[in-house]
C-alpha cells in the first residue's frame, strides 16, 4: 500500500549559467583559450570582433536610458499574440544586453600577436632508434631492441622486467628469443649516448657510466668495487665503513664519491618542450610610485560580439522561409552566446577582486619579496563577501607574475606558526628559515631535526621535532644521516 506524505527540504540548486560560470572560473589563462576557441566553432551565433553598437548600448545605459532587456517581459508575456511572442526579442535585445558592463577592450585585429619561436625538437626514443638503427644485428635483435627503447621512461630507465618483455615479443611473433639474447641487446642499449639509458636500477645505470667513463684504472676499479659490493653502505652513508672495508683513506674515499656523483642519475632526463615547462601568469602586478598595478593577462582573449548576420533571421516570418524551429534555435543559440560572453566577465570581476585582496594582505611580500604573512580562504572570502568555494576556483593552477618573479597563487596562503612573543608568522617563512639552517649546517655532521627544532624555537619559533620532519619532507630535503656529505 502507498503512503502519501510530505517532507520539507532545504536545497540549493545552480542554474546552468552558473555552473558554466563556475567551471570556466577555474580555468587558467591557456585553458579559457581553448573554451573560447570551442565555443566559437560550436555556437554560430558568437564571434570575435569588437562591436560598436555594444559601446553605443552601454554608453546610454550610463545615460540613463531604459535597457529594453531588462523591462518585465514575463508579465507583458501573457498580453502578448504568438506573432507578437516572436517579436518580443530581438538581435537589438542580446546586443544591447550589458549588464554587467562587458565591453571590448580594443579591437583584436590589432593586438600585437608576438610569440617565442618553439625551436624544434626530437624525442628521446627516436634519438634512441636512430643510433640502433647503425648497430649489425639480426631481424630478433631488432625486434627486441624496438621493444625495449619502447619501454623506457622518463627518466631514461626500464622499468618493465626483462624477461616479461621477451616473453610477449615470442608469444606475439612466434620467435624464440632467449632471455640470455635480450641482455645482450639491452648491454648495446645502455652503451649508446646517454650512456646508462635502459638501465633497470640506479645502480646498474651508474656501473655502466662508469664501464665506458675515462679515468685512472686503480679510481675506476675502487668505484666498480664500491657500487658493486658496498652499494647499500654508499647509498646510507657509511663513509666510516667504506673506509675500511676499502681499505682506502677518508681523502681517497672523498676522491671515488666525487667521481660518482658526478655520474648521471637519470639518463632521459630533461626531455621536455618548450610548452611543457613554460608557465603562462594569469595575473601581472607591478608596482608603481604610489600604489600597484593589477591585471590580467588576458592578451590573447579576444573579444567577443554576437553575430549580426541572424539579425535578418529573427525579423523574418515563417512565409518568407524561416520556421519557427530555426527561430527557437536562434533563440537558444542567443541565450548560449550571452551568458557565455557574461561568465567571461564575471569570471574577470571575480579573479580581479581575489587579486586585488591578496595583494593588499600581502603588501609587505609585494613590496619586498619577503614578509609573508598567515593567510587562508577565509580571509580573502570574508573581504569580498564570496564564498570559500569561489576563492579556491580562482586560485586552483593560477599564477602571478611580480617584480619577484612568477609565483603560484597558492603560494600566498599558509598556515600560521605562533611565536615567543605571540605574534604569528607564516609556515612558509618558516621553511625559510628551515633552510636556512640545514644550507650552513656542518656537511660530516647534519642537523637532526631535533636539533632543527631546537635552534627555531630559539630564534621564537614555537615550533615542534613532527612539524620540522614535515616541512622538510615536504621541500624535499633527506634526513640528516642522508645530507652527509664528505668535506
Amino acid at each position: 500500500m502507498l503512503n502519501i506524505s510530505l517532507q520539507h527540504k532545504m536545497m540549493m540548486k545552480l542554474s546552468p549559467q552558473q555552473v558554466q560560470y563556475l567551471k570556466m572560473l577555474q580555468l587558467p589563462t591557456l585553458a579559457l583559450e581553448q573554451k573560447i576557441k570551442a565555443e566559437l566553432e560550436m555556437n554560430p551565433l558568437l564571434e570575435e570582433g569588437y562591436d560598436e553598437e555594444l559601446e553605443s548600448a552601454t554608453e546610454q545605459e550610463e545615460e540613463g536610458k531604459e535597457d529594453p532587456i531588462e523591462e518585465p517581459v514575463a508579465e507583458k508575456k501573457e498580453e502578448q499574440s504568438a506573432e507578437e511572442e516572436e517579436e518580443k526579442y530581438s538581435i537589438e535585445d542580446y546586443m544591447n544586453d550589458d549588464l554587467h558592463g562587458y565591453k571590448a577592450r580594443e579591437p583584436f585585429d590589432n593586438e600585437e600577436k608576438d610569440e617565442l619561436p618553439i625551436p624544434d625538437s626530437v624525442s628521446m626514443s627516436h634519438r634512441l632508434l636512430e643510433q640502433f638503427s647503425l648497430l649489425d644485428l639480426d631481424d630478433e635483435e631488432i625486434l627486441i631492441g624496438q621493444e625495449i627503447i619502447g619501454n623506457v621512461d622518463e627518466d631514461g630507465y626500464l622499468r618493465r622486467d626483462l624477461p616479461i618483455i621477451v616473453q610477449d615479443l615470442n608469444l606475439t611473433h612466434g620467435t624464440t628469443i632467449s632471455v640470455e639474447k635480450g641482455e645482450q641487446v639491452l648491454k648495446k642499449i645502455q652503451h649508446m649516448d646517454p650512456v646508462g639509458i635502459a638501465s633497470r636500477s640506479l645502480q646498474e645505470c651508474l656501473l655502466v657510466q662508469l664501464e665506458v667513463a675515462t679515468m685512472e684504472p686503480g679510481i675506476k676499479a675502487i668505484a666498480t668495487r664500491l657500487l658493486t659490493e658496498f652499494y647499500d653502505d654508499f647509498t646510507m652513508r657509511h663513509f666510516e665503513e667504506l673506509s675500511k672495508k676499502l681499505g682506502i683513506t677518508m681523502e681517497e674515499l672523498k676522491a671515488v664519491i666525487e667521481i660518482i656523483q658526478h655520474l648521471n642519475p637519470k639518463p632521459g632526463e630533461g626531455e621536455f618542450s618548450a610548452h611543457e615547462n613554460y608557465v603562462v601568469p594569469d595575473f601581472i602586478v607591478t608596482k608603481t610610485e604610489t600604489d600597484f598595478l593589477i591585471s590580467l593577462n588576458d592578451r590573447n582573449i579576444p573579444p567577443l560580439r554576437i553575430n549580426k548576420a541572424y539579425k535578418e533571421l529573427m525579423s523574418k516570418r515563417k512565409k518568407n522561409g524561416v520556421s519557427t524551429e530555426a527561430k527557437d534555435f536562434i533563440r537558444q543559440r542567443f541565450e548560449a552566446a550571452k551568458w557565455f560572453i557574461s561568465s567571461i566577465h564575471q569570471r574577470r570581476e571575480t579573479m580581479l577582486k581575489v587579486m586585488r585582496t591578496i595583494v593588499e594582505k600581502q603588501r609587505e611580500f609585494f613590496e619586498t619579496g619577503e614578509g609573508l604573512r598567515p593567510m587562508i580562504y577565509k580571509d580573502i572570502a570574508e573581504v569580498i563577501s564570496m564564498d570559500i568555494s569561489t576563492i579556491s576556483r580562482v586560485v586552483n593552477s593560477k599564477y602571478v607574475q611580480t617584480d619577484y618573479g612568477v609565483f603560484s597563487l597558492r603560494h600566498f596562503f599558509s598556515d600560521s606558526i605562533s611565536t615567543a612573543d605571540g605574534d604569528e608568522v607564516s609556515n612558509k617563512e618558516v621553511k625559510k628559515k628551515l633552510k636556512t639552517l640545514i644550507d650552513a649546517e656542518d656537511a660530516l655532521h647534519p642537523l637532526s631535526d631535533h636539533k632543527l627544532a631546537e635552534l627555531l624555537n630559539a630564534q621564537g619559533l614555537n615550533i615542534a621535532r613532527r612539524t620540522v620532519a614535515k616541512y622538510r619532507e615536504a621541500m624535499l630535503i633527506p634526513v640528516a644521516r642522508l645530507r652527509r656529505k664528505l668535506i
